[in-house]
């Protein structure tokens, strides 16, 4: 291979690092498996073990060592969903045009930057999407951004998570605003004023800093759900705390919608919804750890009205594997290639060279998967 990377790896990296400054929240707050020497093939498949709640036994004295009680270990997958590239064609001609004006160099960098920072906010939403629609619970109202008045709702969607057992180890935790919520929480008087916050980096620069023990960040693709059309469900029979599964019936055949955020007659916590249904009747899978109180026989079910969905998690919670995608044993038709990994977001992406007939092709390409492991240490700020 020709090493016609080599004189422009330098601007190839400045890119990478110029869209690593992006607005995204959700990739530094996850846990990022990435690998630059390794490839992936769409389909692959990731797996995690996880543990479950642990038995405890009256400690009994004896001779006799006790056998112990067994314990199961659940097998969880994570699979590469995408494989994605962003594909820059040039002739000569086109080379000969640039090089009579801006410059072929300048224009193709630009052009690289672009096509990482494309990539890097759909990598970016499919987190966004996997958190909000694997929350346990919810807080806040629906509609209305969050902080009008007072940054309380942080310390309130800390608890959700701490009463899940969530670690509280420090920047582990973050919670991910839309740019509206950022824009209400940099308000606030309390947060600029020095004396109260304890210095002026919100006041002079506008960076927004640790609160209650969370990273506060920003995200450009925090989404906005539209609640599911189900009305009438009601519970088909008596659910304990803790239960996650809920056989519902009654309903009128309308969607139930994985992110819907529901409520129970009687409880006022906010339970998101893990898997939904189209039908009159079927179970919904609750965010785990699940039902907060018991849920009795036809007690009914109310879905909330449609939210901006901002994110509060721990970063072992959701994680985001990443690799340069798949080629041949022996390579393909490529001149040269290079791995880029950016040191700020994590992300590795692949820059390819293939030359045509008086043509050729710049492709930047990346391949991803994610995984919401732990819906406990997930929950949802409604705005």
């Amino acid at each position: 291979m020709a090493n016609v990377l080599t004189n422009l790896a330098a601007d190839i990296y400045v890119a990478a690092d110029v869209v690593g400054r992006e607005l995204v929240g959700f990739i530094p707050a996850s846990t990022i498996n990435a690998n630059g020497s390794e490839r992936v093939a769409k389909g692959d498949t990731v797996r995690a073990s996880f543990t479950r709640a642990a038995t405890a036994v009256d400690v009994s004295e004896s001779m006799t060592v006790p056998e112990g009680t067994d314990q199961t270990v659940d097998n969880k997958t994570l699979s590469i969903t995408k494989s994605r590239a962003v594909q820059i064609p040039y002739t000569g001609e086109d080379v000969r045009h640039l090089n009579n004006g801006i410059g072929f160099e300048t224009v193709y960098g630009d052009q690289i930057a672009q096509a990482m920072r494309t990539l890097c906010n759909e990598v970016e939403t499919d987190l966004a999407v996997e958190a909000y629609t694997n929350a346990s619970r919810a807080h806040g109202t629906a509609g209305t951004t969050p902080f009008g008045t007072n940054n309380h709702a942080i310390a309130e969607m800390r608890k959700i998570l701490v009463d899940n057992g969530m670690p509280t180890e420090q920047d582990q935790v973050s919670l991910i605003l839309s740019s509206s919520a950022g824009a209400n929480l940099r308000k606030l008087a309390a947060l600029q004023e020095v004396n109260k916050s304890g210095n002026d980096t919100l006041l002079r620069q506008g960076i927004l800093l640790d609160l209650f023990g969370m990273g506060i960040r920003e995200s450009a693709q925090i989404q906005s759900h539209t609640k599911g059309t189900a009305t009438g469900l009601d519970a088909n029979g008596g659910e304990p705390v803790g239960e996650t599964s809920i056989v519902l019936d009654g309903g009128d055949g309308g969607t139930l919608l994985a992110g819907d955020v529901v409520t129970f007659a009687g409880d006022s916590n906010k339970y998101v919804v893990n898997t939904g249904f189209t039908a009159a009747a079927g179970t919904a899978v609750l965010g785990s750890p699940g039902l907060q109180a018991a849920l009795a026989t036809t007690t009914e079910m109310t879905i909330g009205d449609s939210f901006s969905a901002n994110i509060a998690m721990h970063r072992r919670a959701l994680e985001l594997a990443i690799r340069a995608p798949a080629v041949p044993e022996g390579g393909d038709l490529a001149d040269d290639s290079l791995i880029v990994q950016d040191q700020r977001s994590g992300l590795v992406f692949e820059v390819r060279v293939y030359r045509g007939y008086r043509k050729s092709m710049i492709e930047v390409g990346v391949a991803w998967g994610v995984k919401a492991w732990k819906p406990d240490f997930i929950a949802t700020l409604l705005g």
